[in-house]
């Protein structure tokens, strides 16, 4: 499957808002159930693209089919970190997407200085973890039934990384 990662750029905003619909719409992986309005969506995009977050998307055929970005932590004592937030819709996952998606990501964030990067998984989504952790992200915590769809409880696991430069 031929595909392209690219930083995000006005054009890709409709795409983008469908893809964040339609994982919301699987209830399994985001912490919200349906995606933004294109409104939303474009203000939210716009914010990161001022402050120059590290925002990429995922191309096939033209189409927007997955995401990375991240947001930085807007605490003073805070601010060299930042909190990952990716997806790729049903049907281009296990191509390699996921991972030329963190790997553009990851690198912009070094580039801007970042020197810690977090994010939260559900601790079922096996294929998300072992992702992270061929990144080098390791767990630093559980939080216990964060997460709940359709009644049900799922545990989240904190994970970071943390680059060069930065104290172990």
């Amino acid at each position: 499957m031929d595909y392209r990662i690219v930083p995000i750029a006005e054009k890709h905003f409709k795409g983008l808002r469908g893809v964040v619909d339609a994982v919301a719409r699987e209830r399994r992986y985001l912490a919200m159930l349906r995606g933004f309005s294109l409104k939303d969506t474009r203000d939210f995009v716009r914010a990161r693209m001022k402050e120059r977050s590290p925002y990429f998307v995922a191309l096939a055929g033209g189409r927007v089919v997955g995401w990375c970005d991240i947001q930085p932590v807007p605490r003073d004592t805070m601010k060299h970190g930042g909190v990952l937030g990716m997806g790729i819709v049903d049907g281009f996952c296990s191509q390699g997407i996921g991972s030329a998606l963190l790997r553009a990501t990851l690198a912009r964030a070094r580039e801007r200085g970042f020197t810690r990067v977090e994010l939260t998984v559900r601790a079922d989504n096996r294929r998300a973890i072992w992702l992270y952790r061929k990144f080098g992200f390791v767990r630093e915590g559980v939080k216990r039934s964060a997460f709940r769809v359709a009644g049900r409880y799922y545990d989240l696991y904190s994970m970071a990384v943390l680059f060069k430069g930065s104290k172990t």
